[in-house]
């Protein structure tokens, strides 16, 4: 097993037991995303392949630290060499920054509403950053709701605008309004991914009350002419009840738009606690259909500069060096 076939393998289990001496400094927690309001997640790479792993005291992966980052996978019969990656804030390279954790919106398959509501301030944020720029080469910035979506946005903006000041590229995944790929494009950020998050619209009235799926797509395709191909992103979780052919669906639609999907496994958290993460073998059945639909607009992967597809910890992402 090697290549993709190895990386689904990973992805479906999803999280690792950690052994060895102390690696806390290695461990991410994470307010937002795939984790949030877990026991945090470590970073493992072979030199090709990045993996995210949530931490976990049971389980079939085994990380053995060796000290100094120095690490040995073992999962079966699979001995893997290779590192554990320090993180920048949250993924490696990045600081990818969650600036209100909580949410007013209560998603079936998210833990953010259900966490301690807090917002960074401007001065946290930039403190932040300042404390690690020396080794990051991006900064992204998410966010759940605090109060409102409109005073959201005027808020990560303001953020944004102190930022800009480190002369890095910026990535903004926040939700939207008509108005935010314009304002985030007049800010120069480089890059944005609003979260279309279900495949079909069936399952995104149930799963996503409050929410406008019309209003997602009509932003992606705004930014699309903004930003342009390449830099606008879309997270579709994978394994929320859709079909195969749903999802290769979703894909084409977003892909024909001109934006990347980012195919996110479930994390079995929320209103999904009971459910299971997909398969390795479903995750390489809707990678295949991801490659050809990219392959297929034009579209790749490797221009990307920030967020998740800059990282590919998550996620199976065509073009990826495996």
């Amino acid at each position: 097993m090697h290549g993709q076939e190895l990386k689904a393998a990973l992805l479906a289990v999803g999280k690792a037991r950690l052994t060895g001496p102390d690696a806390t400094p290695y461990i991410s927690s994470s307010t937002a995303g795939p984790g949030a309001g877990g026991e945090g997640s470590v970073f493992f790479s072979n030199g090709s392949m990045r993996v995210r792993f949530a931490c976990s005291e049971t389980g079939p992966v085994e990380i053995i630290h060796a000290g100094e980052g120095a690490a040995i996978l073992r999962y079966g019969e699979i001995e893997l060499s290779g590192r554990l990656e320090p993180v920048g804030l949250h993924c490696p390279e990045q600081a990818y920054i969650t600036v209100s954790s909580g949410c007013i919106f209560n998603c079936r398959y998210c833990n953010v509403p259900l966490l301690p509501k807090r917002r960074k301030s401007i001065e946290e944020i930039h403190a932040m950053v300042e404390g690690i720029k020396d080794r990051i080469v991006a900064i992204s910035i998410t966010s759940g709701v605090f109060f409102d979506i409109s005073e959201e946005e005027d808020y990560v903006c303001r953020v944004v605008r102190d930022l800009a000041q480190f002369g890095l590229p910026i990535g903004v995944s926040i939700y939207p309004t008509e108005e935010t790929p314009s304002r985030l494009y007049g800010l120069g950020v480089k890059e944005v991914k609003f979260n279309l998050e279900c495949a079909t619209p069936e399952l995104f009235a149930g799963l996503c009350p409050g929410h406008d799926r019309d209003l997602i797509l009509r932003v992606l395709r705004k930014s699309v002419l903004l930003f342009g191909r390449d830099h606008v992103f879309s997270n579709v979780i994978l394994g929320l009840g859709e079909t195969d052919e749903e999802m290769d669906a979703c894909i084409r639609e977003l892909t024909t738009m001109g934006v990347i999907p980012v195919i996110r496994p479930l994390n079995p958290i929320a209103g999904f606690s009971g459910s299971n993460r997909p398969g390795a073998e479903r995750m390489l059945k809707i990678a295949g259909y991801h490659e050809k639909a990219l392959q297929k607009a034009g579209l790749d992967t490797r221009n990307a500069t920030t967020m998740c597809v800059r990282c590919r910890g998550c996620d199976l992402v065509p073009g990826e060096p495996l």
